[in-house]
């Protein structure tokens, strides 16, 4: 009896201890199919599209556990409540709670965008808005369209996306939207329950938070009205047999929100208040002036401490390329020797009515000094009152030697030693110049560790080798600075011969700095490349009238070479052998540089384009491509390769590759979707006139 007992007591254990082994492993089974299914809405309470609802809360039910993403930045609430919304997520469900009374006979929108995804995929649910309304009816029509960066047609994630009914221009600065909603990871928007009637649209990112422009933030408006619309279209479905043969045709009619192919160029204005940031010294010969913004002209400086010095010879003026900073290189050795340096400045300054006026400060330059360098210094002292002690004991010894006639060589040697140890070596001015493999686009330059005061170029001698071996006296024209802001750098007007060794020697002091430090003996050897090396590439830009310049991109995108389009040509002569990109701005008003908008004077930034491939260039090629800038839509212009911002398709990316494995890859968009953004990939970037050109149909 008592082995039965103990046996089932010992199966009883088993049990559990299998019980407590399954519970502990909770994840998913190996070999399961992987969730790539976003959160489903269960119910909510109200339902949605509810009409005369008098509550402050909003409760939505998934079918599995949900996150709110960013929630602060991707969830919008139209229109916008006197205090925002509490929004959270708990468990299954989101709650949402009014902090205020809601507004009578109106229709609101929670736009939650891409914030909702599954608890543990992370699978988005994009573009779900749940609108209700306070009156008797729910608005229905919509609009869409797509957010891109002026500048690099860049997707802008998470930017406001309004509506004004208010078709004044001052609607945009001084009232919050009529309707709001956010763009996806995409750049993609969709404004929705929009009541009949004329509108404005804006792009936004609103900085402040106030649903309104500030001249700082950045934006985008087009200025044509735009009606929200809608039309009927038919579709037709196919349901084959097995053997391939029409099962049955299916019918459905459809309805298209219209427009849904906005696109909205997002530019800033570049307006800065002008006012004085900060002074600083960075080294005893050196103060630095920053600025907000860039200067119209040159400040009016004057020193007050420690000598009152009028503005002219006291130091050298270097400008930042931006123009919204200064440095000044003292020259008065009193002003580099003073700990502190006082000036008075004159500059330009933002009144309140944003208008410019002339302001004066005084600015105070302290020489600051580290601990460490202090040390350094006292250490550095210390050692030499210790080294001339010992040298004056040492001349002592010697006289003494003398007086007695002995053998002084030892203790002179010792103090001849100590001597050159405390001579102050003169100091030499540090310049790189030219040397090793030179390409056959660059010149002869220089280049000085501190501004260069004088050159002469009498001790600048150049040699190039001739074919026979003998070296040739290469003519150097004068050395000029190589930009107007730079004071270090000079470079050679002239064309170097390809394929040629050269020599350059540069004689001591021929250069010299604003202090009057001059360069030791320099010697460089140089060769330049041959045309053999390089690539030419010629781009027929089509497509277009007018003025325009196209830019050589390197792999990261960065701009390597600018030319003109010239009779429908940008040709790019003596490029490297790499993989290159193109990127062509419409040059309005013909100063060669992209310029932004301004949306007080209803100015739209230039036209940016992006040739939609990589071109791969190999030594000693040559060759044109012909490119219509409206050939391919400008969302789909800029290469992947080159973008900075992708959507987020962590989980697409993954199912992409089991169906690559699966050899079934399927194209799971909706064919019948009712609002046509996805698949309307038209943008043609000719200031939203697809349907008037006939591109949108």
């Amino acid at each position: 009896m008592r082995r039965v007992k103990y046996t089932w007591h010992m199966i009883v254990l088993a049990l559990v201890v299998l019980a407590v082994s399954a519970c502990a492993n909770i994840g998913s089974p190996e070999g399961g199919p992987r969730d790539y299914t976003p959160p489903v809405m269960l119910r909510s309470n109200p339902m949605p599209g509810a009409v005369n609802f008098k509550g402050k809360k909003i409760e939505i039910n998934f079918d599995e556990i949900v996150n709110l993403k960013d929630q602060t930045t991707r969830v919008v609430v139209s229109p916008a409540p006197k205090e925002q919304p509490a929004i959270r997520a708990q468990g299954k469900k989101i709650v949402v709670e009014f902090q205020n009374e809601l507004e009578p006979n109106t229709t609101y929108v929670i736009d939650f965008t891409d914030a909702i995804e599954d608890n543990n995929e992370g699978n988005v649910l994009d573009g779900f808005s749940f609108a209700f309304s306070t009156g008797d009816h729910v608005d229905s029509l919509q609009v869409s369209g797509m957010v891109l960066r002026a500048n690099d047609l860049e997707p802008m994630k998470n930017v406001l996306v309004g509506l004004h009914s208010n078709l004044n221009d001052s609607a945009f600065t001084s009232l919050p939207f009529d309707r709001v909603s956010r763009t996806n990871s995409r750049g993609e928007f969709t404004l929705r329950n929009v009541s009949p009637g004329e509108y404005h649209i804006f792009a936004l990112r609103d900085i402040d938070g106030d649903y309104k422009m500030v001249r700082t933030e950045d934006v985008a408006f087009l200025d044509q009205v735009i009606v929200p619309s809608t039309r009927e279209f038919n579709s037709q479905d196919t349901v084959f047999t097995f053997d391939q043969r029409i099962d049955t045709i299916i019918s459905a009619t459809h309805t298209e929100f219209l427009p849904n192919d906005l696109l909205l160029s997002l530019f800033n204005e570049d307006y800065r208040s002008l006012y004085f940031k900060k002074g600083e010294r960075t080294a005893a010969n050196k103060l630095q002036v920053l600025f907000s913004a860039a200067l119209p002209e040159m400040p009016i400086t004057r020193v007050l401490e420690p000598t009152p010095l009028l503005p002219d010879d006291w130091a050298k003026i270097e400008t930042r390329e931006a123009q919204d900073s200064l440095v000044y290189w003292l020259t008065d050795s009193a002003l580099i020797k003073a700990d502190t340096v006082k000036l008075e400045m004159t500059y330009w300054n933002t009144a309140v009515n944003d208008s410019l006026e002339l302001k004066t400060d005084t600015v105070t330059f302290a020489l600051k000094h580290s601990a460490s360098e202090k040390r350094e210094r006292e250490k550095a002292a210390k050692e030499r009152e210790k080294q001339e002690k010992e040298l004056a004991k040492l001349e002592e010894k010697l006289d003494k030697l003398r007086r007695e006639g002995k053998d002084t060589t030892d203790v002179a040697y010792e103090r001849d030693g100590l001597r050159d140890m405390l001579k102050v070596k003169p100091k030499l001015l540090n310049i790189e110049t030219s040397k090793g493999q030179v390409e056959i686009t660059d010149s002869l330059w220089i280049k000085a560790e501190a501004p260069i005061g004088r050159i002469s170029m009498a001790g600048i001698h150049l040699e190039k080798m001739r074919s026979d071996s003998t070296w040739s006296i290469v003519e150097v024209p004068t050395l000029v600075p190589a930009n107007a802001w730079n004071l270090y750098r000079y470079v050679a007007p002239m064309e170097l011969d390809q394929n040629t060794d050269y020599r350059l020697t540069i004689d001591s002091l021929a250069i010299e700095s604003i202090y009057g430090i001059a360069c030791d003996t320099i010697r460089s050897t140089f060769k330049v490349k041959g045309e053999e090396e390089y690539a030419n590439l010629h781009v027929r830009c089509m497509g277009f009238e007018g003025k325009a310049f196209a830019c050589l991109l390197d792999r990261n995108g960065r701009v390597i070479r600018k030319v003109d389009v010239l009779g429908s040509y940008a040709d790019f002569y003596d490029v490297l052998p790499d993989t290159y990109y193109i990127m062509m701005v419409l040059d309005a008003n013909g100063n060669e540089r992209w310029d932004t908008g301004n949306y007080s004077q209803h100015l739209q930034p230039e036209d940016v384009f992006y040739y939609h491939n990589s071109i791969k260039l190999k030594k000693y090629s040559d060759i044109t491509l012909t490119w219509n800038i409206y050939e391919v839509p400008v969302d789909k212009q800029k290469p992947e390769a080159i973008r900075k911002y992708h959507p987020e398709e962590r989980n697409s990316k993954l199912k992409k590759k089991e169906n690559e494995k699966k050899g079934n890859e399927e194209d799971e968009e909706d064919e019948f979707n009712s609002n046509g953004f996805i698949n309307n990939s038209s943008y043609s970037g000719n200031k939203y006139d697809d349907v008037k050109r006939g591109v949108v149909k």
